[in-house]
């Protein structure tokens, strides 16, 4: 058999396997956010609210970046979990400091402001992009 068909045969499974951990972690990580944070992004969105769609968003991309890295730097699924389960729990505790200090961000978020969403985002991506070179090392 053809060496790249061989290894084809042979990593993907690997890949799906990787991949689908990382996807629930992003799902866990999701639910979490939703979970923590005091208001109801999905129900904002459904009436219209930008500002509640572009700080979902971030917190979404924010989650993803850091959990992309450690699915590229692995060497197996526990490797994933174990430094997965650090970026998330690292990334939730930076948002709710990051949204801490943005004063009154919920109302301000329900009000469709779109100046806090904009911070809260860049916060949410810049948090992400340091965890995840953190992890990369």
């Amino acid at each position: 058999m053809d060496p790249v068909l061989q290894s084809l045969f042979a990593g993907f499974p690997i890949l799906i396997l990787h991949f689908a951990v990382t996807l629930a972690m992003l799902a866990v990580g999701i639910t979490i956010y939703h979970l923590i944070t005091p208001y109801h992004e999905l129900r904002l969105i459904r009436s219209g609210n930008v500002a509640a769609a572009t700080s979902i968003a971030g917190a979404i991309i924010g989650l993803a970046i850091p959990l992309a890295v450690c699915m590229a730097r692995s060497v197996s699924v526990w490797d994933i979990v174990v430094w997965g389960v650090v970026t998330l729990l690292i990334q939730l505790l930076a948002y709710r400091i990051g949204d801490a200090l943005v004063k009154d961000l919920p109302r301000r978020i329900e009000n469709g402001e779109m100046s806090a969403a904009i911070l809260v985002l860049a916060i949410k991506l810049a948090i992400a992009l340091i965890n995840a070179a953190a992890i990369a090392g």
